[in-house]
């Protein structure tokens, strides 16, 4: 295990080598330039500072939705399962197929409409922190996608487990129901959706670039928009090198712990 996580790490130098060549060629290829503004582009030390500062925001959005995206999506594709062709099952099949087909643009707006704007219970925009009220639109808006995802994965790879000769046989011994979720099919249905919730880091960034936008966020994402729409490449590049890095270090982890759901990747 430690000679395949050393060799992960060393193929991160030529990813993100190709990462930011291609991001460079792009961003070049756009048609105008920052001197087209009319402010100057800000200085490399300043952009440093940008980064530096908004990266925990967007770390601490990012962990906290992944967690609520775990904590909800898990759960609810496990009932799913179990109450499998039960309006449970077909209740959880629509919410999850709506959370999937919404962006993340649209669900923050509709939640800015009905908690704030409607029901005036959490605030319109701003950010004070990740254990403020501030950070539950946010939260809820990104963390909604990947949670559906989840739901829909637990779901499938629950049912196919449950299928399995050794659940049969566990049932025919007589073992309840709940235990024999609990204690053998959770396990090994939890290995596809583990590869499922390492892919969600994806949507989880790509949701925070408009989620942080539009709510105000001081997040990196923020600060991608505003470096696309400024064309300040420096930044621009900069941010993009962050996310690149954030997904190969999350891909990493998500094969590491492979190795302790399925001991016989382990021993490979």
């Amino acid at each position: 295990m430690t000679v395949y996580v050393f060799r992960r790490l060393l193929w991160m130098v030529p990813s993100l080598f190709i990462v930011f060549t291609l991001t460079f060629l792009v961003v070049h290829a756009t048609p105008g330039s920052p001197w087209d503004e009319r402010e100057k582009p800000l200085s490399e030390a300043v952009k440093a500072e940008i980064i530096a500062a908004t990266l925990p925001v967007s770390v601490q959005l990012g962990v906290a939705s992944l967690l609520f995206a775990i904590v909800v999506g898990v759960p609810l594709g496990a009932l799913a399962a179990v109450k499998h062709n039960t309006w449970i099952d077909y209740t959880a099949s629509l919410v999850t197929v709506t959370g999937i087909a919404t962006p993340a643009f649209v669900r923050v707006s509709l939640l800015i409409v009905v908690l704030s704007l409607g029901l005036a219970l959490l605030p319109t925009g701003g950010w004070e922190g990740i254990f403020d009220v501030r950070a539950i639109i946010p939260i809820l808006a990104i963390g909604s996608g990947p949670a559906a995802i989840l739901a829909r994965y637990t779901r499938s790879s629950l049912l196919e487990v449950l299928g399995q000769d050794y659940i049969r046989t566990a049932h025919a011994k007589g073992v309840r129901p709940n235990a024999i979720v609990a204690a053998h099919a959770m396990k090994n249905a939890l290995i596809p959706v583990v590869t499922v919730a390492g892919v969600t880091l994806g949507n989880v960034i790509t949701g925070a670039f408009f989620v942080e936008r539009i709510y105000g966020v001081p997040g990196i994402g923020r600060q991608f928009i505003d470096s696309v729409t400024g064309r300040d490449y420096t930044l621009l590049l900069g941010t993009v090198m962050v996310f690149a890095l954030l997904i190969m270090v999350v891909n990493l982890l998500t094969d590491i712990s492979y190795g302790y759901l399925d001991p016989r990747i382990r021993y490979r």
